[in-house]
């Protein structure tokens, strides 16, 4: 009986408390969608605008640098450009000079040619020899500055024979100079074909040096009590004759020496010419000074005897 009072008392409360709740929900107003509605929009417009004006943000930045690596890689593709227009610049001046030097060795190589060819033509004639030297040493005196008939004379015969050159030394001196030259076994010696040949036409070349030195001193182109000096010259018409001479036998130029005659490449024979040159300037100076010394001295006389004569006048005017 108490059990089942319970029971019902607790079956009231329940209805009760879903009248209670029924009434609360039928008293609640209505909820207005369109608001709610337009308050979503709002807000995820919102949303929206912020999430887009984060990401222009984030691709202004992107922009931004992308363009200043760009303009890194310009300035540096630039600089890149300038060096490769640098060097290409200075690789044509480079084959420009490279052509130049190529194009001057051809001609240099072909003018060799020309006188190689020439220098055979010349060697193979005795008489074009003789007239090769001569030419060669009337090279060196033009270059030397000395004038023919001035400083020097060619040709002009003499008692024992006929120098091709005597030069006009100061004080009425003369030196004489020889320009044939035994050639025959040289040409023989660089022509050869065998060593063994080689070595027979270079010392019958060498035997020839001393007969033609021995020869030549003989002469009377040393005559120092016929006014000439106490040497003769022997002209040797290429420098590579000098230098063969010297390598293969240089006792022959001691033996030359002792005879007094003095061996002269186309270089030494310059040297020579320039002392002298330089000995017949001196002297033509030493006699200008000596007669200017000497118009000096008589002027003084002159003006001694003037300034004296002048005195006389002066006392004689004093007096009277």
């Amino acid at each position: 009986m108490t059990v089942i009072l319970v029971i019902l008392v607790i079956l009231v409360l329940a209805v009760a408390g879903l009248g209670a709740a029924l009434v609360l929900v039928v008293r609640r107003p209505p909820i207005d969608q369109a608001a709610l509605l337009e308050q979503l929009v709002t807000t995820n417009q919102a949303q929206l605008k912020t999430q887009h004006d984060l990401a222009a943000a984030e691709l202004e930045g992107k922009r931004s640098l992308i363009d200043q690596q760009l303009t890194v890689m310009t300035d540096r593709l630039d600089r890149v450009g300038g060096l490769v227009q640098e060097l290409e610049t200075d690789r044509e001046r480079k084959f420009g000079q490279l052509s130049a030097q190529l194009s001057q060795q051809h001609e240099g190589l072909s003018s060799l040619l020309e006188t190689t060819q020439s220098l055979r033509e010349v060697l193979s004639s005795t008489k074009a020899r003789g007239r090769w030297g001569e030419r060669m040493a009337e090279d060196v005196l033009r270059l030397s500055g000395l004038i023919e008939n001035v400083n020097y004379r060619k040709q002009r015969g003499i008692e024992g024979g006929v120098p091709d050159f005597t030069f006009l030394l100061p004080n009425d001196l003369l030196l004489h100079m020889d320009v044939k030259f035994p050639l025959d076994n040289y040409v023989r010696c660089i022509e050869a074909e065998s060593e063994l040949d080689e070595r027979r036409y270079r010392d019958d070349f060498l035997r020839d040096v001393r007969g033609h030195v021995k020869t030549l001193a003989s002469r009377t182109y040393i005559d120092p009590q016929g006014g000439t000096v106490d040497f003769v010259l022997l002209f040797i018409p290429n420098d590579s004759l000098y230098t063969f001479i010297h390598e293969h036998d240089d006792s022959i130029l001691d033996e030359a020496a002792g005879r007094h005659v003095v061996f002269c490449s186309p270089l030494t024979l310059f040297a020579v010419l320039a002392l002298i040159r330089q000995t017949i300037d001196n002297v033509a100076l030493a006699r200008t000074s000596d007669e200017i010394l000497a118009l000096l001295g008589a002027f003084k006389k002159q003006w001694g005897a003037f300034v004296e004569k002048m005195d006389k006048l002066d006392r004689s005017l004093t007096t009277a």
